[in-house]
C-alpha cells in the first residue's frame, strides 16, 4: 500500500504598503497574488499585514508600531517566514532580520526560490544559480563561514581578508565562472535554432499560470508538464507543429509576473530569444482572472523591456470555460457597473474593437472549446507569413477552409 506524501507548509505572513501609487484595492490584488507565490514556493500564510505610508521607511520599510506589531504576532504564532511584496534593499533586510527573528524575504527573492524548486534541465539550473549569486552578492554579511577557502602564494601573504570580502570574492567568481557557462550554452542554442531552417517560428506567451502548456499539448500533441501552480514551466519546449498539412514551429515560453526580478530577465535572456526570434506571438490570457487586463499591460512591458512588442500577435483569451461576471439586481439602482460585470460577448467586442477581430481569440484549451476556429486563425497567419517569405510555395498552402473541402474529399 502507498503511503500518502504529507507536505509541510511552513507558516508565513506577508506584508505589504499602500502608498500613494497603490491603492488599498491594488494592494490586496498584489498580496493575493503574493499568497500563491508562497503556496507554490510551499508556505501556508497565516496572516497579512499592511500600512499606509507616503513612501517605505528606508531603514526598516515599515514604521516602526508596525514592525513591533509584526513581530509580537511573529513570535506569538510561530511564524518561520515572513514575506514583503516589494523588494527590500539589503540595509532594509538587515535591520527587520536584527528585530524579527524569523527568515525576512521579498518577493523577488520568493520568485528565485520558486525557480530552483522548478528548474529541471542543467540549463535552467545555471540561469537560476546566476540569477541568485546576482541577488545574493549585495546581501551578503558573513552567511556562512569558509575562511579556509582563502587564496594564498605569492601576492596574497598579509594581514588577509574579511570574512564577508572572502564571501563576496567567492560569489563574484561564481556569477563570472556560471555567465561563462551560459554563454557558451547560448552559442549552442543560437545553433539549435539556426539548424531548424526557415520554418515559421510561433511563440506561446503570457502571465504566468494562464494555460500556455495545456495550449501547447492540445496543439501540439505533446507533453508538457501541467498544474495549478505559479511558474510550472521554465524550460522552453520547442514542437514541430502542422495544421492540415501547413507546419511551423511552436515553443512555449515561461510565465511572466508583474514585478519581475530584472535578474531574471537578465538570465533568461537565451530562453526569451525564443520570444524574440519568433514570427508570431500568441498572447494567451486567463480571461477567468478578475486581473486579466493588468496582466496583458504586464506582459506587454516585459516584451518592450525584451525589444519584441514589434511582432504580430494574436490575443488568445483562453479558460472561458472558467468566466463569470458579477450580475447587479434590476431593482438595484446604487451599484454601479465595472468591467468585472462585463459579460463575455461584452468582452469579446470590447477586444475585437481594440486589437481588430482577426487578432482576438476566445477559447478554453483545457476542453477545445472554440478549438477549430483556433486552428483556423493560426493556421492564416502562419501561411501568411510563409507566403510572403516563399511567394512559390502558395499552391501548396490552400486557404484553410479550401483545406478542410480537399480533407473531405480525399
Amino acid at each position: 500500500m502507498l503511503e500518502k506524501e504529507i507536505i509541510n507548509f511552513e507558516k508565513t505572513a506577508i506584508v505589504g504598503i499602500v502608498t500613494q501609487n497603490q491603492s488599498e484595492d491594488k494592494l490586496n490584488e498584489y498580496l493575493d497574488e503574493l499568497e500563491f507565490l508562497t503556496f507554490t514556493a510551499g508556505g501556508e500564510v497565516v496572516k497579512r499585514f499592511w500600512q499606509k505610508m507616503d513612501k517605505p521607511n528606508p531603514k526598516t520599510f515599515l514604521g516602526t508600531g508596525k514592525i513591533d506589531e509584526i513581530n509580537l504576532f511573529v513570535k506569538e504564532n510561530d511564524i518561520s517566514s515572513l514575506v514583503f511584496d516589494d523588494e527590500l534593499t539589503p540595509s532594509q533586510q538587515k535591520n527587520i532580520s536584527k528585530i524579527i527573528d524569523c527568515k525576512i524575504l521579498d518577493r523577488t527573492n520568493l520568485i528565485l526560490d520558486i525557480f530552483a524548486q522548478r528548474a529541471e534541465t542543467s540549463y535552467a539550473r545555471t540561469q537560476v544559480e546566476l540569477a541568485q549569486c546576482i541577488y545574493l552578492l549585495p546581501r551578503l554579511s558573513g552567511l556562512w563561514t569558509h575562511l579556509e577557502r582563502q587564496k594564498g602564494g605569492i601576492g596574497m601573504r598579509g594581514p588577509g581578508e574579511t570574512e564577508i570580502e572572502t564571501d563576496r570574492r567567492i560569489v563574484r567568481d561564481r556569477i563570472s565562472l556560471l555567465k561563462e557557462k551560459i554563454k557558451a550554452i547560448d552559442k549552442q542554442m543560437g545553433t539549435q535554432r539556426g539548424n531548424r531552417g526557415a520554418m515559421v517560428r510561433v511563440a506561446l506567451v503570457g502571465y504566468t499560470n494562464v494555460g500556455k502548456s495545456t495550449l501547447m499539448n492540445a496543439i501540439g500533441k505533446s507533453d508538457v508538464f501541467v498544474e495549478n501552480k505559479l511558474f510550472a514551466t521554465l524550460d522552453t519546449t520547442v514542437r514541430k507543429v502542422v495544421i492540415k498539412n501547413l507546419p511551423f514551429l511552436l515553443s512555449d515560453t515561461v510565465g511572466f509576473i508583474r514585478k519581475l526580478p530584472t535578474q531574471l530577465v537578465d538570465s533568461f535572456k537565451s530562453t526569451l530569444d525564443e520570444v524574440r526570434e519568433a514570427d508570431l506571438l500568441l498572447h494567451v490570457v486567463d480571461i477567468s482572472h478578475p486581473d486579466f487586463e493588468d496582466h496583458i499591460a504586464s506582459v506587454n512591458q516585459t516584451l518592450a523591456d525584451i525589444k519584441a512588442k514589434d511582432k504580430p500577435v494574436i490575443m488568445v483569451f483562453n479558460k472561458i470555460d472558467a468566466y463569470k461576471h458579477l450580475t447587479i439586481d434590476e431593482d438595484d439602482l446604487i451599484t454601479e457597473k465595472t468591467p468585472r460585470h462585463f459579460t463575455l460577448e461584452e468582452w469579446k467586442n470590447t477586444w475585437m474593437d481594440r486589437v481588430g477581430e482577426e487578432n482576438a481569440l476566445f477559447i478554453s484549451a483545457a476542453n477545445k472549446e472554440n478549438f477549430e476556429e483556433f486552428r483556423e486563425r493560426v493556421y492564416e497567419a502562419v501561411r501568411q507569413i510563409h507566403i510572403t517569405r516563399f511567394p512559390y510555395n502558395k499552391f501548396l498552402y490552400p486557404d484553410y477552409k479550401d483545406a478542410v473541402e480537399k480533407e473531405e474529399k480525399e
